[in-house]
């Protein structure tokens, strides 16, 4: 069942959504050629726990760190490290969550470290705007699974793929709760958006169609082939009109 947020609720979902954008935004701030992921873990930690919240990701299911810091071919889950150091065209997913007053937020980008390739930037800039694509159909009396066909049509459309054995999901007061949201799948399925639902869209997107590979430490997540990868998301509300970005970090 998809739970329904109180006012009260959404009060504090909007304050967490709006402190989690900000830390993000001086994390990707300080993602530059030389530093490590490891220190963009700190700072973030560091960040959330100021504002009297805590790390969403840290200890959730034996997880080892504030962040998830995924690196070129890696699509999620990856684990920061002291030894991993950004290096000029590399493209970094940055994914962080929080929980303060016993709600959940979670979001997700891409940024790209120095200069990149053209295809590289098409990539980051395909995912974000899959991402738009998605909320753009977050509106009260639509179906799930509308959501799901925007991102995944669109992505296809535009020549990459979506990755398929991970997806979207429900946030509040559990960091995942019900629904599951794909990134692909016909229209028009799937329960109807009620005012109250939040969701957390995250579109990944990867150069080829192979199925990912789970690494070693059994939490980095690869493409198949070795190609680059992107990620984007939004902790996002549905109201009964526009969807509301929760994670937009706007005043």
């Amino acid at each position: 069942m998809i739970a329904i947020k109180s006012e009260q609720e959404i009060t504090i979902l909007r304050a967490n959504g709006k402190l989690l954008a900000g830390v993000l935004a001086e994390v990707a701030a300080a993602a530059r050629e030389g530093v490590s992921t490891f220190e963009l873990d700190e700072l973030a930690e560091q960040r959330i726990r100021e504002a009297g919240a805590e790390p969403a990701f840290k200890g959730y299911r034996g997880y080892p760190a504030t962040l998830c810091t995924s690196i070129n071919e890696q699509v999620v889950h990856g684990i920061p490290s002291r030894d991993r150091i950004l290096s000029r065209g590399d493209l970094l997913s940055v994914d962080v969550g929080l929980e303060k007053d016993g709600l959940f937020v979670d979001m997700a980008t891409t940024v790209a470290i120095g200069t990149t390739d053209p295809s590289a930037l098409r990539l980051l800039e395909i995912t974000e705007q899959s991402l738009w694509e998605g909320i753009s159909q977050v509106t009260m009396g639509n179906r799930l699974s509308d959501v799901s066909h925007a991102i995944g049509s669109y992505v296809e459309r535009e020549g990459f793929y979506v990755v398929r054995e991970y997806v979207g999901h429900g946030i509040g007061r559990k960091l995942h709760e019900d629904p599951q949201i794909p990134n692909y799948g016909p229209p028009g399925q799937g329960p109807r958006l009620k005012p109250g639902m939040v969701l957390a869209i995250e579109p990944m997107v990867k150069v080829d169609p192979e199925p990912t590979k789970l690494e070693t430490d059994d939490w980095t997540v690869t493409t198949g082939s070795g190609g680059l990868a992107a990620h984007f998301e939004h902790t996002v509300l549905v109201t009964e009109n526009d969807a509301e970005v929760l994670t937009g970090g706007g005043d």
